[in-house]
């Protein structure tokens, strides 16, 4: 228990006197005998071109090798025969990951591996074997990279809780995917297969270097990449030992939705909330992980029923910032509830794209042409971002109406110096065709009056 020993639980969260492993080896045979015994393996070369269908599929730029997948489908037959002839006889090395960094929204950069495609193509091999054996083993609010489960799922289920339960532990792991421990994982994965190769290969992945732009290879003894085929299995695989199965076993009061590494926890008080903080971090660092302080917080559930203060009230969750929002009831009266809608991070990064489709004039296409290269985009965020509180998005796609407005007057002559006029004519070609733009479609069509600002 956190806090003074004549303290009593709070709500049944009590820290155990007994050390609970994180993961513990059950198998008589240990990882090293089991690679000692490989030499030939029985893999299906349907397998091999379900998982190559799979990757064609998911798309993907290429590797170090610099093949993209057209290139690896120009002469498919060899290369999915090689693929299966070297993974069947154990002699399949995997390549080095193409490292990328991408900036974070907060500041700093992610790195991104990158595999080859004839990499990706044998790790959704092993993928699609490993799959069916933990998916029945995986908590129910478990969401991420997992068949028939969305982050909608997750969202949806956080907001019905969030008006349940009045607190909210909002927690961050520092670095999760770099910091994976590789023996720990080896040993969940002793738990569920026995298959020589799937072990060989996995242990093979887990240590292949990055390799920078400038050909710097950076030796890898912890972690899983990001951007990986395998990556997400394995690391759900690891976070369902160290947290899920932990939570459910400990804590079974407490729920929780967890996307990847992005978890939310539930808690009826704000003490509760805290033991929770402590004993998470704890157990995290018995499983070699770190929890992020400074992006670890305690939110209260704020709205109409609950007039509390506290300086937390809102938190960040799956791209959307869960807070007091004005709703309306089913007598068309209005009241504040706790509501999810998209994120200002969320927001900037998709005004930051749409600012960057105007950086040419892009006058040399007709509003059609226009219209057939921004609405995949578009309809990604609308089908996204609109599942809840679509009032969200209003103010991006009239700032959208705005360029456009701003476009027709720099692609003909009639309307230069006419902002007025510009915007008559975008609302007559709204008028016949409303389905042009997906935004348009959304709702938010191109109003007469309208005013640029900002």
């Amino acid at each position: 228990m956190i806090g003074s020993s004549d303290e009593a639980p709070v709500m049944g969260v009590e820290r155990s006197n007994q050390i609970i492993q994180p993961i513990e080896l059950i198998n008589h045979k240990t990882w090293e005998e089991l690679m000692q015994q490989a030499k030939s393996f029985e893999i299906s070369k349907h397998l091999v071109m379900e998982a190559w269908l799979r990757i064609k599929s998911n798309g993907g730029s290429a590797g170090v090798d610099k093949q993209s997948i057209s290139d690896f489908e120009k002469n498919l037959k060899d290369n999915l025969y090689r693929i299966w002839n070297r993974m069947s006889s154990g002699s399949y090395q995997p390549s080095a990951v193409k490292l990328v960094e991408i900036p974070k929204a907060g500041g700093g950069k992610r790195p991104l591996g990158i595999p080859t495609v004839t990499d990706r193509v044998c790790q959704m091999v092993a993928v699609m074997i490993l799959e069916p054996k933990l998916e029945p083993i995986f908590h129910n609010d478990s969401y991420g990279y997992r068949p028939k489960r969305s982050a909608h799922d997750a969202l949806n289920q956080a907001r019905s809780r969030c008006w349940k339960y009045d607190w909210v532990v909002d927690m961050d792991i520092k670095g999760f995917f770099d910091n994976i421990d590789h023996n720990l994982l080896k040993k969940a994965l002793l738990r569920h297969t026995d298959l020589k190769w799937v072990l060989l290969y996995i242990k093979r992945w887990l240590v292949v270097p990055y390799e920078t732009e400038k050909g710097e290879k950076i030796e890898r003894f912890k972690g899983v990449p990001q951007g990986s085929v395998i990556g997400p299995v394995l690391a759900n695989l690891f976070l369902h030992y160290a947290f899920d199965e932990w939570m459910a076993r400990s804590y079974p009061q407490i729920p929780f939705e967890r996307y990847a590494d992005d978890t939310i926890c539930h808690c009826r008080t704000e003490h509760e909330a805290e033991v929770m903080k402590e004993v998470i971090k704890e157990r995290l660092a018995e499983c070699d992980l770190e929890l992020n302080e400074n992006k670890t917080s305690i939110v209260y559930c704020k709205d109409s029923n609950r007039k509390g203060n506290h300086k937390h009230i809102k938190f960040d969750f799956l791209g959307f910032t869960f807070r007091p929002r004005r709703a309306i009831n089913k007598r068309g009266e209005y009241f504040l509830s706790f509501l999810p809608a998209i994120s200002t991070k969320a927001s900037k990064r998709i005004g930051e794209t749409m600012r960057s489709w105007w950086k040419t004039s892009r006058t040399d296409k007709t509003l059609e042409e226009l219209a057939e290269k921004i609405n995949p985009l578009l309809q990604g965020w609308i089908n996204y971002y609109g599942k809840f509180y679509k009032t969200g998005l209003y103010h991006l796609f009239e700032r959208l109406n705005l360029r456009l407005s701003i476009w027709v007057t720099k692609k003909f002559k009639r309307f230069r110096g006419h902002r007025t006029r510009a915007k008559q004519w975008l609302e007559r070609v709204y008028k016949t065709t409303p389905n042009l733009f997906s935004h348009w479609k959304f709702g938010i069509k191109p109003p007469q009056s309208m005013r640029l600002t900002g």
